[in-house]
């Protein structure tokens, strides 16, 4: 007779089936539709027929941003338009007076966590001023709140690397240190130096073996000669699958037939691109991407920080927005929203097992809706959500002491 941790009886699945789902040292030992002949759980918890949802990946986030946990900052506008560089001088000088990383941090994760994530890949700031503070910060923060969420950082060089004599170093130090990923930032217009900044990023990549993960906001053309570049890149040193291009507004900046012939150029790489849908910005076109064969996924990006005053932490609201700016109606339409919160993040986080199936990782959410569509136009509030098979956050409030 085999142990069972934990039975989740009465699991509605977004397929519609309701299920029992067995899970045993934290991870998904059997779903199915008529019990457990000859298992034995220690516990047993009825979800009432509730919606089961894996999850949600939320790829993209700063956790050494956000004013979550601090004061409330109202926004500083650019003086003309949006201008990257301008913006992060303007953060710099947030950021001096707000509360210590740490608590902002924390802060943060308790708030996504209570929404329902379960995975983040983080970006944190590495340059000459900080050095690896961000990093150590962020790092001590992610082994406290392992029990709750799984978190990647990537070592991202938000003051440029050409432009930033030191920070080649600092990055390379970060990750010997233990971060996941190398980041990296419009090598163009704030470089200078397009073939610069791109060798270094790829070649500490290849000598750490780590994936790569780089925000770009250059425009136009001059994004799509980029996007071709970091293609070219990938495939020359093998890396399909560990590099995301993030923004990438100039999908959103051209012509279809070019966009096409971009996506083309990143699927064959297999290049992931990330968008969270903002709501000045072009954004890249969804679902020609994904005709394309390129992965295509969702992040919450900035929350109520130096960039932007909005965000919750909530993964289906972001699903919610993307799928608003892209004009998805159908059911079908937004059930892509959700998957670009969970099973297309998780595959460009790497995440191997993820979502409702045996071998999979205990994570999920427990929500009240019909599917995912609905959940993602509704929102549902109430929920509980589950990491390793432990409840770590209900109605909004995290709880502790889960695992060790």
């Amino acid at each position: 007779m085999s142990t069972t941790d934990i039975a989740f009886r009465n699991a509605r699945l977004t397929n519609g089936r309701t299920v029992e789902i067995a899970v045993s040292d934290g991870r998904i030992a059997a779903v199915s539709s008529d019990g457990y002949a000859g298992s034995s759980p220690s516990s047993v918890v009825d979800l009432g027929g509730r919606l089961v949802l894996p999850g949600f990946v939320d790829g993209h986030i700063h956790l050494d941003k956000g004013f979550i946990g601090d004061d409330w900052r109202s926004h500083r506008p650019c003086t003309a338009g949006f201008d990257v560089r301008e913006r992060v001088a303007f953060e710099k000088e947030a950021l001096a007076a707000a509360r210590p990383v740490p608590e902002r941090a924390a802060a943060m994760i308790e708030l996504c966590v209570s929404r329902g994530t379960t995975h983040m890949r983080s970006h944190v700031d590495i340059d000459p001023d900080v050095r690896l503070r961000n990093f150590e910060a962020v790092a001590a923060v992610r082994e406290a709140h392992h029990d709750k969420v799984s978190i990647q950082i990537v070592a991202f060089p938000q003051s440029g690397i050409v432009t930033a004599p030191g920070t080649r170093d600092l990055l390379e130090d970060a990750l010997r240190d233990g971060a996941d990923l190398i980041g990296g930032l419009d090598p163009a217009g704030f470089d200078g130096d397009v073939e610069g900044h791109l060798d270094t990023v790829f070649g500490i990549a290849e000598r750490h073996g780590v994936g790569v993960d780089i925000h770009l906001h250059d425009p136009d053309m001059l994004g799509i000669f980029e996007l071709g570049e970091i293609a070219r890149r990938t495939k020359t040193l093998s890396l399909a699958g560990r590099v995301t291009v993030s923004h990438a507004y100039a999908l959103g900046q051209v012509s279809t037939s070019i966009v096409r012939r971009t996506a083309d150029l990143l699927a064959d790489a297999g290049v992931a691109i990330m968008t969270n849908a903002p709501g000045n910005m072009a954004f890249p076109p969804v679902l020609l991407l994904r005709e394309a064969g390129v992965t295509v996924f969702s992040g919450n990006d900035n929350i109520r920080d130096s960039w932007w005053p909005y965000g919750d932490g909530d993964m289906l609201e972001r699903a919610m927005i993307v799928g608003y700016r892209s004009g998805f109606y159908t059911d079908e339409e937004l059930a892509v929203a959700f998957d670009m919160i969970t099973t297309s993040a998780a595959r460009a986080l790497g995440l191997g097992e993820y979502g409702i199936v045996p071998g999979g990782c205990a994570d999920f959410v427990v929500v009240d809706a019909l599917h995912a569509p609905e959940a993602v136009v509704a929102r549902p509030k109430p929920r509980e959500v589950y990491k390793a098979g432990w409840l770590v956050a209900q109605n909004g409030v995290t709880i502790a002491g889960t695992l060790s």
